[in-house]
Order: structure tokens, then sequence, then C-alpha cells
């Protein structure tokens, strides 16, 4: 199965719902995919071997995203927030390709020869030019690749993540009910089409037939408006996004209510403790779901629902209430595995690699290949455990783990206890270089507004709670930690940084 099928389903069932929206341009879903065929064959035709966009939301990402698959060649959505040389870097990696580009993005960087390169408005306008167009199918077969995305690099260079049709397609039609929105269910789009979130974003609406408002450029405000104009009932948000909402309701004053909202999914980093809180008083309502997924699986692969997240929220019994920082229970899809550093699977409560199989789980880069082993299990490289009930909980990456004179020392358990200080509204521990232990805890600390307190009083509130060799040796307070747009932990720059 193709993922054009997706489109080509809600097309013959509901052409005219209104697919797309942003800002006053709209598509239905028969002209979004009619756009989308003729872009494939232009594209076709020109020899191109991938489609790339470099370009915030807009309705140029999902006709990019179809005419890709319309062509039989992957769509490559790209980071516009990156350096001129990161980007032309990337450039060089995906030619010769169909680029659809916003052209104030294009400035300064030099496109290497292979490329045609296409602004977004041409391939809208193109889109509408009259001409009628063949229904031919869709030349990738299941197998082929649909979608390359580069990785954030937060802890080195991007890797070329490739997902296949039938991987992006196991995970549609085991999580998503074709046509099961109401003609009047609008979600918000607010990550960026070069984020996994994004490319699922696009798929799930179209299949679910649930229209889908695209909002190009992110704060908390705009997002308010957003949601009210546009009558939005479900929305997507990294736990950055709903702080920076939270943040202007609270400064401003602003008005919460978001009458038609039902439900709010968030996902792509951990979930700070006081920001779900407050969101869940601000919108009592709203189902909360938190889904926990990579670029190598499709998307999700677990979740927290809206039950768990009221059990949670609502329980005097803390190894419930815990339940609320949890990415939930793996959906049904997929297998989700615990194992030690031998590879034998742990028993509930022992942190250990977190592994997972399924029709969805791509586990595969370019230049590398594939990364799942004989039965079909993928490394995600993050560390956490499982509850007796299921409830997965994330502890880092692997990546992350400390060694301090032999012994593995997990950042996540130290984070968690440092935020627990009244003092302290955000942390990162990562590990810096010690000439005895070989490495050692270093903590970066962002103070709550108007609080103080001494980095000896910080230290005595980990040794009381955890073994000495947690005891951050060194500590600095910073106004901010570096994240990067997904809410995502630089731990690579802060270990720099802090080694510095």
């Amino acid at each position: 199965m193709n993922i054009l099928m997706t489109l080509e389903m809600a097309a013959e069932c509901h052409p005219d719902r209104i697919a797309v929206t942003c800002g006053e341009r709209s598509m239905s879903h028969a002209e979004l995919l009619q756009a989308a065929r003729r872009a494939g064959a232009r594209i076709r035709a020109s020899g191109c071997r991938h489609v790339g966009l470099l370009d915030v939301n807009s309705l140029a990402a999902p006709v990019a995203l179809y005419a890709a698959a319309c062509a039989g060649i992957p769509y490559v959505p790209m980071n516009y927030r990156l350096t001129k040389p990161e980007i032309e870097a990337l450039l060089v990696r995906i030619e010769p390709a169909w680029l659809v580009a916003d052209p104030a993005l294009l400035e300064g960087v030099n496109i290497p020869a292979g490329f045609t390169v296409t602004d977004r408005e041409q391939i809208l306008r193109d889109a509408c030019d009259g001409q009628s167009v063949s229904d031919e199918p869709a030349l990738a077969d299941a197998s082929a690749v649909a979608v390359q995305l580069f990785t954030s690099g937060t802890t080195g260079a991007p890797k070329a993540a490739v997902l296949r049709h039938e991987n992006l397609m196991s995970y549609i039609l085991g999580t998503v009910e074709f046509g099961a929105a109401d003609e009047r269910d609008a979600t918000l789009v607010a990550v960026p089409p070069y984020h996994i979130a994004g490319i699922s974003a696009i798929l799930s609406s179209i299949y679910a037939c649930r229209h889908m408002v695209q909002l190009p450029s992110f704060d908390g405000q705009a997002w308010l408006e957003t949601c009210r104009r546009e009558g939005v009932t479900n929305a997507f948000v990294v736990p950055t996004m709903l702080a920076r909402v939270i943040e202007h309701v609270d400064a401003s004053g602003a008005d919460p209510a978001l009458p038609a909202l039902r439900a709010l999914a968030y996902g792509g980093g951990k979930m700070p403790a006081p920001v779900i809180e407050r969101a869940m008083q601000l919108w009592p309502t709203v189902d909360f779901t938190n889904a926990y997924g990579l670029t190598e699986t499709s998307s999700t692969i677990a979740l927290l629902d809206p039950e768990g997240h009221r059990e949670g929220f609502n329980s005097a019994d803390p190894a419930v209430r815990k339940r609320l920082h949890s990415v939930g229970r793996p959906i049904d899809a997929v297998q989700i595995e615990i194992r030690g550093e031998d590879g034998a699977p742990l028993p509930a409560g022992e942190v250990g690699d977190v592994f997972v199989r399924g029709g969805q789980v791509a586990g595969e880069y370019l230049g590398v290949g594939s990364l799942l082993d004989a039965d079909g299990w993928f490394p995600t490289r993050d560390r956490g455990y499982m509850d007796t009930y299921g409830f997965l909980y994330l502890d880092g990456r692997a990546d992350d783990v400390i060694v301090r004179g032999g012994e593995n020392i997990s950042p996540g358990e130290i984070e968690d206890v440092l935020r627990r200080h009244p003092a302290i509204a955000d942390v990162a521990v990562v590990a810096v270089p010690d000439t005895e232990w070989g490495e050692t805890v270093g903590a970066a600390v962002v103070l709550a507004p108007g609080a103080q307190v001494a980095e000896a009083e910080l230290r005595d509130w980990v040794r009381e709670r955890l073994r000495s060799s947690r005891v951050p040796a060194v500590i600095s307070f910073r106004e901010h930690l570096p994240y990067n747009e997904m809410g995502k932990m630089l731990r690579r720059v802060l270990r720099d940084q802090l080694s510095a």
C-alpha cells in the first residue's frame, strides 16, 4: 500500500470537504489530489530522485508530500532553521532533486546544479491551472522509500532516516479510522513539516478526513487565536509550545477559553510536570494525550491516554499520580521491551534500553542500513523502565549515561530529584570530564522566578535522596537551557559548555 491511498480514498468519499487551510487559502480533498498529480507528473518528467521541501507550514507541504508519492521518489522536508552551510550540506545529499521552497529561505544559499527549484507559490499556481491530469496510480510500491528525514542532530551530525510506504501505512492503518472525523472537526498543525509529527499529522488528518489547519509560525498568542478562529477541535504540540501558550495566558491575563478544543496531544520531548498540570487546570474538559514516538518508528509507539492523565492528576496515591509523567502504554500495533546490558529482557521496574518492533518500525538509515535485529527489534537508544501495569517511563538517552569510575549513572533520576526542589524551574544533567573518575555529574539549573538557592543546598538535596555518586560535582546556574525548536535538550551543546 502507498501513502497516496490516504488522499485517494478521502477524495473519493469526501471530494468537496476542506482538506487543508493556511491563512485565507484552502484546498479540498479533490483539489489536493489534483495538485499532487499535476506536480507529480512534472517531477517524474524532470528525472529528479528526491522531492525536497524548505518551507514553513503551508499548503505546499501536503502537495509536495503526495506529489513525491505520485512520482515514486522520496519526500525530503528539511529544517529551514539551520544555518546556510548546514542547509547546503543537506542539499548536496539529495541531489538531483525537485526543491519546493520559500525563496526567502534560499537567499545566500548555493544550490547544487542538479536541482529544479520551484517556489511554493508556483506549485500552488500550477495546482490551479485548470488543466486536466491523468489519474494514473503512484509509481512507488509498498517497499519503496516514501520519506527521508534528517534527524535533529542533538548528539551529532544529522542522520538520514528512511521511512517506507509500508511503515507509514502500518502506522496509519493501525491508529486511525478512515473517515472518522466530522465535517466540523479541525486539527491545528503547529509542528514544522520536517518533523515526523508534521508528516504523521498530514497523513492521519487526510485519512480521517479531518480539516487540517496549518500554522506557519508559532507563538502562544497566534496558537490561541488560530484555535478560536478556526474552531480547532484537535491539536498537537511539543512541550515547549505548550509552555509558551501557558506563559502567554498567565503573563497577559488573556482568556484561555478554547470552546471547540476537545483533544490536545503532545510529544517530542519530556513534558515538565508543572506545565502539564497547569494545562489540565486551564482546560479541564480537554482530553490530553502524551504520544511517545521516534522518526524511525513512523511516529507514535506509546500513549498515555486521557483516562491515564485524569487518573494521575486527580489521585493522591503517589504511585498513580506518577503515571502522569510516564509516556503510557504501547499502542496495539507494536511491542516494547526493556533490555539489560546482556540483551536479556528486564523485569518491571528495572531501567534498561528500550526496544520496539512492529510493522511501522523502519529503523533504517541511508549509508548504514537497517538496525533491526533478526527478530525485528529496533534499539531506540532511549533508556527507561516499565512498571507492573505496563506504563513506560523514560530515563534519558543511552548516549547520555554518565560513566563515573565504571558506574553507569542515569541523568534522568538526578534531574527528577532536582526538579522536585521548590527553587528549580528547569534542570539538565550531563557528563563532564573528571581526572579522577573519568566522568562526573554536571548540572545546569534554571531557577524559578525570584528564587535563590546555594549549590551546597542542592548537593545536600540530591545526597539525601540518592547515592553520593549522583551528587553534582559541577552546578551552573543559567537563565535558560539549550533546547531545539522541537523541545529536545541539546545535550551535546550543554556538555561542551559545562566541560569548558
